[in-house]
């Protein structure tokens, strides 16, 4: 379906001949294929938040839904990524593209060409559900990959290889009642949409942050969350490096939502040079940053905040750690 502009303003965009569109679709705007997303339909009208600069856009422009929400892609590749807030991954940018990334540039946001080597855990004739482990991929030399059954399958495992395969190759095949199916190291997930889970377990352990004036006076929780409240230069963003650097944690998921440029700029230069205390390999080894500058869209900073905590987060990893350490939980 192809609509037409009747209003810019700013990131916001009203377009008309939208009516078969559904809330949350993501859309190419204009020539440019500039990303954006629907957030109100009204008739055959739809607002949609423009990602990127919306500057020399004006009424008339195409605008063609993908029928798709904004999803995040799920496989080995994540861990060392920087990735933008809708998960376009930036080193490839900046080598495609150079220092100055112009609007509506696309690119795969994981490395379709790049081989793993998948282990199975799980044998030909198990029943296997959703969130069970099928494999595994030593993503990086300190974090195992768990490959799971994609949500909404469940059946009798008919086979499963091991080898090299890239995320697209199909590593194994399902008996479910809709027929074989078959399933590879990458699935997609909607950024807005909360991941399914079995149980929720309150928590019950401290998390150590490696701060001594947080956990002493204000203690958080394995499991739990905390805010960092205060105005503009009071430290929140050097308590967010500590913690991301020091504290009790496997995989680190830096959401730089909103930063100064030159405090994401000492991140990205901080992160890799520095030395894991954990494992003594570089902290890069077990983080995926997003950066999400202060001068980006506010749509695209609030599209990071759901890209790392529905998204990123939910995949399951596992820290190989030094003979004598005790692992944490992530």
């Amino acid at each position: 379906m192809v609509g037409k502009t009747v209003k810019v303003s700013g990131p916001l965009i009203v377009a008309e001949n939208m009516a078969d569109c559904k809330m949350y679709d993501v859309v190419q705007v204009s020539d440019l294929k500039l990303i954006g997303e629907i957030i109100e339909l009204r008739g055959d009208k739809a607002s949609i938040q423009v990602y990127e600069e919306t500057s020399g856009l004006g009424p008339g422009e195409d605008v063609v839904s993908t029928g798709e929400p904004l999803s995040a892609e799920l496989a080995p590749g994540l861990i060392t990524g920087i990735f933008d807030g809708i998960q376009r991954p930036l080193t490839t940018l900046y080598f495609q593209y150079g220092s100055r990334i112009s609007r509506g540039v696309s690119v795969n946001r994981l490395d379709r060409e790049k081989k793993w080597h998948f282990t199975p855990t799980a044998k030909v004739g198990d029943s296997v559900e959703a969130g069970d482990i099928l494999g595994v991929v030593q993503e990086t030399e300190i974090v195992e990959h768990r490959i799971l059954v994609p949500h909404g399958i469940e059946g009798k495992l008919l086979s499963i290889e091991e080898g090299d395969f890239t995320i697209e190759e199909t590593i194994a095949h399902i008996k479910t009642e809709k027929g074989d199916t078959p399933v590879c190291m990458l699935q997609k997930w909607p950024v807005r949409k909360g991941r399914p889970y079995r149980e929720k377990l309150s928590p019950d352990r401290p998390m150590v942050t490696g701060q001594r004036v947080v956990d002493t006076l204000f203690p958080i929780a394995r499991g739990g969350v905390a805010a960092v409240p205060g105005p503009f230069g009071s430290g929140k963003t050097v308590v967010q490096h500590q913690l991301a650097k020091w504290a009790d944690a496997d995989i680190i998921v830096y959401i730089g939502c909103g930063e100064r440029g030159n405090e994401m700029t000492d991140v990205l230069n901080e992160f890799p040079a520095l030395k894991d205390p954990k494992t003594g390999e570089p902290l890069m080894k077990r983080t995926v940053l997003i950066a999400n500058t202060s001068d980006m869209p506010v749509a695209a900073r609030e599209a990071s905040i759901y890209t790392g905590i529905w998204a990123i987060t939910s995949q399951s990893w596992r820290i190989r750690r030094p003979a004598g350490r005790k692992r944490s939980a992530r």
